[in-house]
């Protein structure tokens, strides 16, 4: 059985995509940093396995994924870990931009690093990472996370190149407005209908089908793509 990591796999999307990877034959690892005791209930409950790391620090992250390697390579890996702390750009504290960059690109990089090659090595890997709409089209008071997503559909598009020819793929999905804790404090009905074409938010199973597909066999000729789940914002 193959086996998928997914990091910030407690929350509400990462939980959704869990969800699906399990239902599509995976053994799938739910990551927590702070929710480990939501990660245990969800892994518990899809017969996968919890662990918890601080995406943000290396030698930790190296350490915890060292370990998981030695029960075998992860062949999906999901890079859902992300964090905001919006600001308007010329009020934004230094903490709130490096903050931000070092949860989701730096993040991407301290998990994506040392599974590479042992997925390449399989001859078989699908690397997906969640991004945004924000890093398409822009976001008030997200240049940091906007530049930080940004930055993973360049490295996206690079490692795709590098791995094709090991049956490696690498995507990402750049959901936009989606029904979760956060979101429902953010935007309003009026609002949604104003910005979403199909005037409403999308679900987390929504997000979660996309990744499943990019997952599986079905999407084997699919790399360096930038896949758009946001109900057809422009």
């Amino acid at each position: 059985m193959k086996r998928a990591l997914v990091t910030g796999g407690s929350g509400e999307i990462g939980a959704a995509i869990c969800r699906a990877l399990a239902a599509g034959g995976f053994e799938v690892l739910v990551h927590a940093n702070r929710n480990l005791e939501t990660a245990q209930r969800l892994a518990g409950e899809l017969g996968g396995k919890a662990v918890a790391f601080d995406v943000t620090d290396g030698a930790a992250t190296l350490e915890t994924l060292e370990r998981i390697l030695e029960d075998g390579p992860i062949q999906v890996l999901v890079n859902n870990a992300g964090i905001h702390d919006d600001a308007p750009f010329p009020g934004m504290r230094a903490d709130q931009w490096s903050r931000v960059i070092d949860v989701s690109l730096n993040g991407f990089y301290n998990v994506t690093r040392p599974l590479a090659m042992p997925m390449a090595r399989t001859r078989w890997g699908r690397i997906i990472s969640i991004t945004s709409v924000a890093a398409q089209l822009g976001n008030r008071g997200q240049a940091n996370y906007a530049a930080a997503k940004g930055a993973i559909h360049a490295a996206t598009r690079s490692l795709a190149l590098e791995l094709g020819s090991r049956g490696v793929t690498v995507n990402a999905v750049a959901p936009g407005i989606i029904e979760t804790a956060m979101s429902r404090g953010v935007f309003d009905a009026a609002a949604i209908g104003r910005m979403v074409p199909l005037q409403r938010a999308g679900t987390p199973a929504e997000v979660a089908g996309v990744v499943a597909f990019l997952a599986s066999d079905a999407a084997s000729y699919i790399t360096g793509q930038v896949v758009s789940i946001n109900g057809g914002m422009a």
